[in-house]
């Protein structure tokens, strides 16, 4: 059995336990594995800092668990890595890890060793550990991505190369006899290769059988079969497993070896939690942990939203949006609200970003609780402004963007600004444009050798995520962290706008697929008649002047709208297939309910 990714949802911990039981009831000696992120998520980690999600894995009879990128999430706080160092003492089971380095962080010392084990002690970390399952000894390592070192606060931890530490971990355990062994990893399954992932693994390093994975919140139905080298020789299948996230399932996996440890016969499957029944006693040790997070979360904060302020990730399939890849209304929002309160310190900043891998949750339409706000900003950072030239701004929304269209937690939402990219580009040349709102309300082109002053979180504004750029700021004194809670920020925002209905906005935009406008049609040619709408096949570009209305029209690419509203301009029966650009005129003077837009409203 294995789990990853539960970061702190504890909702249904009560319905994973029976499902724990129910596999263990045909299966006794059945192991149960972690590949990490505990720590971070909802209010229960905020509360209890990891102690209420480790009573139920101790409840459960986890075997073993390694670290994923969140457990080192602690180490910037004054406390640094108490919490992660307090779970691992009260754990009943032992902790593997190959790659990780603890030596620099005395709160560690006497709590891992650099062997591999076939007694391992509760509490303790490895390299590896040695199990003996039926009679026949299976070796489980841990590797965690070195991507922490700048998606998370590791400090003085340090990740060695995952290729190099899992080789020796191999020949470690089959110098030991061992020919069953399994790494458990918190790498992603196809995650960015330039740190490292499962899918790399597989075929790098031999002798590996089963991967059971996490980081990337992929949801593997069924095992992913492995069976050819890097250089596409045949090879020993390797068997990859990952349970998606947040409890919501529990991975099996049963696995036939031969004689010389390979695998012949194998059959996963990934378990419905919420399909099980309640265990109750565990719902009884729920019931004192749900009391206080229950308390702190149905405080409302006096804010509306009229839709839901969804949190979207891809799950493997590019095409789809995503919170790390595209402009959302949760993070439009949660940037107005940066830059408000930035505003309130230092009125020249002049935009606000936050990096997608900060935000976790989604909001639900209605009454917004405290607790709906602490689970979208848990990590508890704080409000920055830095001061960086157009280049160096050029420079870090290169990052930004630079995987798209692949899921990056360094993708910046933005407020106070638009950005223009084409993904078509080579990575390192896609951004195209960037543009300020100026004191008039007017897009302004960012200079290269002019300084501004932006805002984001303190996390981004010391270098994570990569921003090697921001972390240069910092060095150099640029950055000035006022301390202010993000998720405090976000609620006093919230309130701020009572009843709200947000909108995309056409914040970041990729001009990849974008139409050049095909015509320059005269506002006074524009408009069809009722029984005779004029068709555009591609973008237009209309300048307006005179007219106060744009009628009967159809228009299968982008309209885009240019020159001086005189009093106001309106739409009637317009339908736009691409993108509606009012960015160049007075929007405020604008009515739009004429218009359907297929694409983005750019205001």
């Amino acid at each position: 059995m294995h789990s990853n990714d539960t970061h702190a949802n504890l909702s249904n911990i009560a319905k994973k336990v029976t499902a724990v039981k129910e596999v263990r009831k045909n299966k006794p000696n059945a192991l149960l594995l972690d590949a990490g992120d505990v720590f971070s998520g909802t209010l229960y980690f905020n509360q209890f800092k990891g102690q209420a999600d480790l009573a139920f894995m101790n409840l459960m009879g986890y075997d073993v668990m390694t670290f994923g990128n969140h457990e080192f999430d602690l180490g910037s706080t004054s406390d640094g890595h108490q919490a992660l160092v307090d779970f691992i003492k009260g754990a009943q089971f032992p902790f593997v890890s190959s790659n990780v380095d603890f030596s620099n962080d005395a709160k560690f010392t006497g709590l891992f060793t650099d062997l591999i084990s076939s007694e391992p002690q509760k509490g303790k970390i490895y390299n590896g550990i040695i199990k003996e399952i039926n009679g026949e000894k299976v070796g489980i390592f841990g590797l965690t991505t070195a991507e922490t070192k700048d998606i998370s606060s590791p400090g003085s931890i340090a990740f060695e190369d995952y290729i190099i530490e899992a080789k020796k971990a191999v020949k470690t355990f089959e110098d030991k006899g061992v020919n069953k062994i399994i790494a458990l990893t918190h790498i992603g399954y196809d995650d960015n290769p330039k740190y490292d992932n499962d899918l790399t693994l597989a075929k790098a390093v031999e002798g590996i059988d089963i991967i059971v994975g996490g980081h990337s919140h992929t949801q593997l139905d069924k095992p992913i079969v492995i069976d050819k080298n890097t250089a596409g020789q045949a090879k020993d299948a390797t068997l990859i497993v990952q349970a998606y996230q947040y409890n919501d399932f529990l991975g099996t996996l049963d696995v036939t070896f031969n004689q010389k440890g390979a695998v012949i016969e194998h059959n996963g499957a990934l378990l419905k939690v919420a399909d099980y029944a309640e265990d109750a006693k565990a719902l009884e040790m729920l019931e004192p942990y749900k009391k206080e997070v229950d308390k702190v979360s149905n405080t409302e904060t006096g804010a509306i939203v009229e839709v839901t302020l969804e949190n979207p990730r891809t799950g493997g399939d590019n095409s789809k949006p995503s919170v790390r890849k595209n402009e959302t209304l949760l993070g439009n929002v949660i940037t107005d609200g940066m830059l408000a309160k930035a505003r309130q310190y230092n009125n020249e900043v002049i935009m606000a970003l936050q990096n997608g891998g900060g935000i976790r949750a989604p909001i639900d339409q209605g009454a917004i609780t405290v607790g709906e706000v602490i689970n979208v900003l848990p990590f508890g950072n704080t409000l920055a402004i830095m001061t960086l030239s157009g280049k160096e701004l050029k420079q870090a929304f290169e990052i930004s963007v630079g995987q798209y269209p692949l899921e990056n937690g360094g993708f910046l939402h933005v407020s106070g600004a638009k950005i223009e990219f084409d993904s078509s580009k080579a990575v390192g040349q896609r951004i195209v444009k960037i543009s300020y709102k100026d004191d008039k309300g007017k897009f302004v082109e960012i200079q290269d050798d002019v300084n501004y002053t932006i805002a984001t979180n303190a996390f981004t504004a010391k270098g994570g995520d990569g921003y090697i750029v921001f972390k240069k700021a910092y060095e150099e004194g640029r950055v000035t962290d006022l301390g202010l809670s993000d998720w405090e920020n976000l609620t006093d925002h919230v309130k701020s706008l009572g009843t709200f209905k947000p909108e995309i906005e056409g914040r970041i935009l990729d001009v990849a697929n974008s139409q050049t406008p095909e015509e320059n049609i005269p506002e006074s040619e524009f408009s069809g008649t009722t029984n005779s709408p004029k068709v555009y096949e591609g973008s237009v570009t209309v300048i307006i002047n005179n007219i106060s209305s744009l009628e009967n029209a159809i228009v299968k690419g982008n309209l885009i709208i240019e020159g001086t509203v005189n009093g106001d301009l309106s739409f009637l029966n317009v339908q736009v297939e691409g993108n509606l650009d009012l960015s160049k005129i007075d929007s405020d003077k604008v009515n739009i309910d004429g218009v359907t837009v297929n694409g983005e409203t750019i205001l």
